[in-house]
């Protein structure tokens, strides 16, 4: 059966490329175009993740995570996305401590995205026999791989060639019995050695 998530975005357009690519990677997706629309999507038919945008009339993506956790009692914990244009650490510190499970900015990199719904709903296949073979390196660059980094960003910021951090990559696919870097992050994730 496929996850239901709710889109809440107040730019139509956008709203439909998200709907139109969670729907391409075998999710439902239903978009709601404003704060109060959104909250009654959810009371009606409570879906598994909640995606939204912070700044909309009305009622901004922060009002309605406040909304949402007063109601969490009735609807029970569901995973929240910001998917957002601030990008300013004021804000996604704001989002995180009303209690955000991510913030994403845009424009949306929605391999990334995909892989913070599938960690957030624990829907990533198990990790191969091998896992518990990761060295710190390797644990280090899928870290940083989940994170959205390029082997290029990771080689700088771990002052190693980037011919290393691509060979600690392989290592981990090939010890997660992994055929890609994604698939590797999601193993990693869904065996719980490593948080995006």
């Amino acid at each position: 059966m496929r996850k239901k998530i709710l889109c809440i975005e107040d730019d139509r357009e956008m709203a439909a490329l998200i709907a139109e690519e969670l729907q391409d990677r075998d999710f439902e997706a239903s978009v709601a175009y404003s704060g109060p629309e959104g909250l009654l999507a959810i009371m009606t038919d409570t879906p598994d993740l909640i995606l939204c945008d912070i700044g909309m009339p009305t009622m901004t993506g922060f009002e309605v995570l406040e909304r949402l956790n007063e109601l969490a009692p009735r609807n029970g914990r569901i995973p929240f996305v910001f998917l957002t244009a601030l990008g300013d650490r004021e804000s996604e510190l704001k989002g995180r401590q009303l209690g955000a499970d991510d913030y994403v900015s845009k424009p949306i990199d929605f391999d990334r995205l995909t892989l913070i719904i599938l960690a957030r709903m624990g829907d990533i296949a198990s990790t191969g026999s091998n896992a518990s073979t990761l060295n710190d390196r390797e644990l280090n660059v899928l870290v940083s791989v989940a994170r959205g980094k390029t082997s290029a960003e990771i080689a700088r910021h771990l002052q190693v060639s980037k011919r290393t951090v691509d060979y600690w990559m392989e290592n981990a696919k090939l010890k997660l019995q992994a055929a890609t870097r994604a698939e590797a992050v999601l193993k990693a994730v869904a065996g719980g050695l490593i948080q995006p």
